[in-house]
C-alpha cells in the first residue's frame, strides 16, 4: 500500500476540519470539525506504524491515546455546551463573545474588596459606602 493515499485523505478531513473551526459559527459544529481533524490525525498515525512496519505498533498505540481524549473533550465540550445553551439560550459563538462582560464593567477599574476583610464587595454595599 502506497503511504500517499491515506495521507492525501488525511490532509482533505483536516482541512475540512480547519474549516470549520474557522468558518462555523454554531459551537456544536466546531466541535465536530475537532474531531475530524484527530481523526486525521488518527489516521496518519496508523499509516505511518503500518508503512514503517513498527514492531511495537507505537503509531497504534498513540491513536488509542488520541481516541481516549477526543472521548473526554468531546464529553466535557458538549457539557460546557449545554450549559451554556441553558443559561444564554444560544450555542452561537458570536454571540456569546458579545455577551460577555468585560473586566471591571462596574466603573471601578477592577474589583474592590472590602476593608482589609478579601471579601468582594457587592454592589449595593458599594453604593451604600459611597453615600
Amino acid at each position: 500500500m502506497h503511504l500517499a493515499y491515506p495521507a492525501v485523505l488525511a490532509v482533505l478531513l483536516f482541512c475540512t476540519g480547519l474549516y470549520g473551526v474557522l468558518a462555523r459559527r454554531n459551537a456544536i459544529l466546531v466541535l465536530m470539525s475537532v474531531e475530524l481533524m484527530l481523526n486525521a490525525v488518527n489516521l496518519n498515525l496508523v499509516a505511518f506504524d503500518v508503512w514503517l512496519r513498527d514492531t511495537l505498533h507505537a503509531g497504534q498505540a498513540l491513536t488509542l491515546f488520541t481516541i481516549a481524549i477526543a472521548a473526554a473533550e468531546i464529553g466535557i465540550g458538549l457539557a460546557i455546551v449545554l450549559m451554556v445553551y441553558r443559561n444564554r439560550g444560544t450555542s452561537d459563538i458570536d454571540k456569546l463573545r458579545d455577551n460577555a462582560e468585560a473586566p471591571g464593567a462596574d466603573g471601578a477599574g477592577g474589583t474592590d474588596e472590602t476593608a482589609g476583610t478579601g471579601e468582594t464587595a457587592r454592589p449595593d454595599e458599594k453604593a451604600e459606602a459611597a453615600a
